[in-house]
């Protein structure tokens, strides 16, 4: 098992910044591919972006590419999103989410264990 927690989420001013942070704890975080999904009520859950294992390889969904980026520390457990230029079409229910086997993906039906998400409210 894997518990992820996320924090970082808030209000913001279109143009503004936030920094997205997801702690693992269970089994051993390197292990797993890592990936940040986004969700608006009534809505299905949107691919954000992606990461290998190592950090060496990531992906972003064209609406956040070079706006966002993700990494990870996995000494500290942790993957983070760092999300700069944002935009009102941004807010949402942010969640990280860790992938048992294989390569990262953008899909949520690949991943298992999914952290309760953390609000980000982009104001116009």
């Amino acid at each position: 098992q894997v518990q992820l927690v996320e924090s970082g989420g808030g209000l913001v001013q279109a143009g503004g910044s936030l920094r997205l942070s997801c702690a693992a704890s269970g089994r051993t975080f390197s292990m797993f591919p890592m990936g940040w999904f986004r969700q608006n009520p009534g809505k299905g859950r949107e691919f954000v972006a992606t990461i290998s294992r190592t950090g060496d390889s990531t992906s972003y969904a064209d609406s956040v590419k070079g706006r966002f980026t993700i990494s990870r520390d996995n000494a500290k457990n942790t993957v983070y999103l760092q999300m700069n230029s944002l935009k009102p079409e941004d807010t949402a229910v942010y969640s990280c989410a860790a992938k048992n086997y294989g390569l990262r993906s953008p899909r949520p039906r690949d991943y298992d264990y999914w952290g309760q998400g953390t609000q980000v409210t982009v104001s116009s």
